[in-house]
C-alpha cells in the first residue's frame, strides 16, 4: 500500500487509512489532535485496520494522540493493530505508555 494517509471521524471512530511516514506524519498528527480536541471528554476508538506498513513513526504518532488525548479528557481505543506494530513497541518498550496497545488483538 503505498497511498497518501487519511483521516476520517464517523462518530466515535478515527479510521487511520494509507501508508504513514517520516513525510507526512506531521500533516496527519495535527489533523488528529485538532479532531480529538473537537471530541474531548468523549471516548474514541482509533481504527488502524487499513494502515499501510508499520513504523516506528506511527509509534510516535500514537504516543502524541495519547497525550493529547489526556490533556483533553478523552479516552482513546485501539482496534486493527497489526502483529508488526504489536511487535515494534513490545521490542521499543512503548506498550505500557500507548493504553490499550498491549491487549489489541493482532491481525495478520
Amino acid at each position: 500500500m503505498n497511498s497518501s494517509p487519511r483521516l476520517t471521524l464517523d462518530g466515535n471512530r478515527l479510521k487511520v487509512d494509507g501508508e504513514i511516514t517520516s513525510e507526512n506524519v506531521v500533516g496527519i498528527r495535527k489533523e488528529g489532535e485538532r479532531l480529538l480536541a473537537q471530541n474531548a471528554g468523549k471516548e474514541l476508538i482509533v481504527d488502524l485496520s487499513d494502515l499501510g506498513a508499520a513504523h516506528s513513526v506511527v509509534l510516535s504518532l500514537l504516543l502524541c494522540w495519547f497525550r493529547r488525548a489526556g490533556a483533553n479528557s478523552l479516552n482513546l481505543r485501539l482496534e486493527g493493530v497489526t502483529g508488526r506494530l504489536l511487535s515494534l513497541a513490545s521490542l521499543s518498550g512503548l506498550g505500557d505508555h500507548l493504553p490499550g496497545l498491549e491487549s489489541s488483538a493482532p491481525h495478520a
